[in-house]
This record gives C-alpha cells, sequence and structure tokens, in this order.
C-alpha cells in the first residue's frame, strides 16, 4: 500500500517536477492562496510552486 501520493507542481520559474504529497493542499485557495514554497530541484532554489492541473494547457 502506498500512502505517498505525488503533486505534479510548477515553480515560479516554469519547471514542473512532482513532490510527494503537496504541503496543506486541503486548506484551499480562498483561505491562504494555491502556492507553496517548495525547493525546486531544477534550479535548487526555494520557490513559489502551484499545482498542475492535469489537461490544463500552458499560459505562457
Amino acid at each position: 500500500m502506498d500512502s505517498m501520493e505525488r503533486t505534479v507542481v510548477r515553480c515560479a520559474e516554469g519547471h514542473v517536477f512532482s513532490t510527494a504529497t503537496f504541503p496543506m493542499q486541503n486548506l484551499g485557495a480562498g483561505r491562504i492562496g494555491p502556492g507553496r514554497l517548495l525547493r525546486c530541484p531544477r534550479c535548487a532554489r526555494l520557490r513559489s510552486a502551484v499545482p498542475v492541473s492535469a489537461g490544463a494547457g500552458g499560459r505562457g
């Protein structure tokens, strides 16, 4: 049984990666916003990251 869910996120620099359990995702965007500070494995810095919606096209 795998209790660790993976969430695909995009950092502020545009790097897409997956993380084990997106921190505090259940609080919702209305209360504290959708982004979280995570260490991006591509740029090795703490970056604001948001979940990537399945089927959502890139905006930029």
